[in-house]
């Protein structure tokens, strides 16, 4: 079986090991993770799993308007309050386990707050978010997808590369 550091120089040579520092196990056990849970999800339900209906579906419980009250959202919207809170109780648990604990970012609030609300309106114009499109998307070949997921990054690669332009930093 290769090593880490073997598997690198197979895969890549050295460059290749210059972009992943602390190795690439970690992200090889996470994409295994979240592959098994989409799995799960989507065996045990039929629904493709992905967070960006959460706020829509969720607000079918506290709201009589009838875009929150269509029936897809009605079915699943108990499983996927699981799933969101589930993926923030796995941050936290690593956070506070394996990471360096609790807080783990030099970002302001304010920025998350209004990147949150931004990245939250993205989703609902391109139709489902990053875990939607790019797992479960392109893993089932879709096109609408693969054009997300290609927006996605470069919209992503664009605005960080100008915000360092600007010397904007967290």
């Amino acid at each position: 079986m290769f090593g880490e550091m073997e598997l690198l120089t197979v895969l890549g040579g050295t460059a290749f090991a210059g972009l992943f520092p602390r190795g690439i196990s970690q992200y090889a056990i996470g994409g295994i993770l979240i592959g098994l849970g989409v799995s799960t999800i989507y065996l045990g339900t039929a629904i493709t799993p992905g967070a960006s209906t959460f706020f829509e579906s969720t607000l079918s419980y506290v709201s009589r308007i009838p875009r929150f009250n269509r029936a897809k959202y009605l079915v699943s919207r108990d499983w996927r309050i699981v799933f969101t809170l589930s993926m923030v109780a796995g941050a936290a648990v690593y956070a506070l386990t394996l990471g360096g604990g609790g807080w783990t970012t030099d970002v302001q609030a304010w920025r998350l707050l209004v990147g949150g609300v931004l990245v939250g309106v993205g989703t609902r114009l391109g139709k489902g978010c990053t875990s939607g499109h790019g797992i479960n998307g392109i893993a089932s070949l879709s096109g609408t997808s693969f054009a997300n997921v290609a927006t996605f990054m470069l919209t992503a690669i664009g605005a960080a590369l100008s915000m360092q332009a600007l010397g904007v930093s967290p």
